[in-house]
């Protein structure tokens, strides 16, 4: 039971600094504030205030035509740099 727990211990801390790595190499932040940027500015800004309304919304929504076909989520990048961060 003993050595257990201590394994327990070994695998949080292990988990602790992995994830400390995680946050230090920025990567990740970088790429949720890139690809959230449009929320700074303009109607994107209006929706985190509060400030607008679902009529406003429709109304945007409507001159923006059709949409497009949506772009890759990067998700394969992502996993690079976890996997770069937890194994490199």
């Amino acid at each position: 039971m003993f050595h257990a727990y201590i394994l327990g211990m070994d695998t949080f801390a292990l988990g602790l600094m992995k994830a400390a790595a995680l946050i230090e190499d920025g990567r990740l932040d970088k790429f949720g504030e890139d690809r959230y940027a449009s929320y700074k500015t303009g109607i994107g800004a209006r929706i985190r205030s509060g400030e607008t309304t679902l009529a406003e919304l429709a109304a945007y929504a409507d001159g923006l035509g059709a949409p497009e076909l949506p772009g890759s989520g990067r998700q394969e990048y992502l996993e690079s740099v976890i996997n770069s961060v937890l194994f490199g």
